[in-house]
């Protein structure tokens, strides 16, 4: 065997790997024994649960999003739950305007008393890199007093963009999930029946145009989410994986790419950047207070520092009674009635309780044990954040 000139911690090696031969560093031997050794170490560490996301579902590349499209159009063949013209007048002007296009006129002042007919808005979105020719889910609502769409077809109906021009063309029959029926002053309703959706009922016609890089080959990737932290690690992680400097931080949400010029290696770019598995930035602490429906959500980040809290609810109730004045026989009063109302006032005890969580269970039992409803709950959240307590950022909805 070789000699090799031996480390000083070899002695500790020995003492942790028994039977380890003597002056065997940097041999077969010594490398097998180490590799042994840590992945033994390894297994007997527990593990940690996985918290890297894909890049691809924490950013997005500019440019690469969907785009609105609305438009107007004309419901026909309904069972007499159209719009009542009378009262939806732009439904009878439109339906003029559409015969008049189909050579057919209408003399002037005509009451087309019309229940089969329904005027609608019909929106889409139209997902990027779409072409003429592919077809788009649409969705027909109501916009006059039309009971129900059930039933009807949606005529030719031109879809247009933010810059007014026209993308697609909407027609089809509406697929309506509600149902209903009425009769003897009775009715019975089941879902929504104003609105509708027609499954493939749009073509486009115009594509958005887009060009990804340009002459450069610049792309930037946008954060869904603001944070320095995670900006830098997306930063390094595609570095690391591209070998060289390929991404650069614009700011906590722009990460600017140099990508290739040609548009197949930069489809293979894009892939792989979106493939990368990143471990953003631990979310700031946050309580959501929904004031509507009484909800209160708090993410794992939320901390309580020790403070005193004293709950109990105060009620009034007053309670009138009505009582009747008659006047004596022949008096000539007359009769009248006294209001006699008793306000009492009751206030719950409430004793200090002390509250207190260094990680989101503790925050929690430390909450629930002051037994209050929701709509005191967000009272006693505001009242820790203000007194400095509650370590989270509280947002009311």
């Amino acid at each position: 065997m070789d000699d090799v000139i031996e480390p000083p911690w070899m002695d500790l090696w020995r003492v942790c790997v028994p039977g380890l031969p003597s002056r065997c560093f940097g041999t077969k031997a010594f490398r097998h024994a180490l590799i042994v050794s840590l992945l033994a170490l390894l297994w007997l560490v527990p593990g940690q649960p996985a918290r890297a996301e894909q890049l691809r579902d924490i950013a997005t590349f500019a440019g690469v999003r969907d785009n609105a499209l609305v438009g107007y159009g004309l419901v026909v063949g309904l069972d007499g739950s159209g719009d009542q013209t009378m009262q939806a007048p732009f439904t009878g002007q439109s339906l003029t305007n559409m015969l008049s296009q189909l050579g057919i006129t209408v003399p002037p002042g005509t009451n087309m008393q019309l229940r089969n007919v329904a005027g609608v808005m019909v929106t889409a979105d139209l997902p990027p890199f779409s072409r003429p020719g592919q077809r788009l889910d649409v969705v027909v609502s109501s916009i006059g007093n039309a009971r129900s769409l059930r039933g009807g077809t949606l005529l030719m109906t031109p879809l247009k963009g933010a810059d007014g021009d026209i993308y697609a063309l909407a027609q089809g029959n509406l697929l309506v999930g509600g149902a209903g029926a009425e009769s003897g002053g009775s009715s019975v309703q089941i879902n929504q029946q104003a609105g509708g959706r027609i499954s493939g009922g749009a073509i486009v016609e115009r594509e958005v145009p887009l060009q990804l890089g340009g002459d450069s080959g610049r792309l930037e990737l946008q954060l869904k989410d603001a944070d320095f932290g995670t900006a830098e690690r997306v930063v390094s992680t595609i570095n690391l994986a591209f070998g060289g400097q390929v991404a650069s931080a614009l700011d906590s949400r722009v990460i600017q790419l140099r990508g290739p010029l040609a548009a197949n290696d930069r489809v293979q770019f894009m892939a792989k950047v979106e493939s990368l598995r990143i471990e953003p930035m631990e979310a700031p602490a946050k309580v959501v207070i929904n004031s509507r429906t009484g909800s209160v959500v708090l993410n794992g980040a939320v901390t309580l520092r020790r403070a005193a809290v004293a709950h109990g609810n105060l009620s009034i109730v007053i309670d009138t009674q009505f009582q009747v004045s008659q006047p004596a026989p022949f008096s000539e009063g007359e009769t009248v009635v006294v209001p006699d109302s008793l306000i009492s006032v009751d206030q719950q005890e409430g004793s200090l309780q002390v509250v207190e969580g260094a990680d989101l269970m503790a925050v929690v039992n430390a909450l629930n044990a002051l037994g209050a409803t929701p709509a005191d709950l967000m009272s006693i959240l505001e009242a820790l954040k203000a007194a400095g307590s509650l370590r989270a950022e509280l947002e009311i909805l």
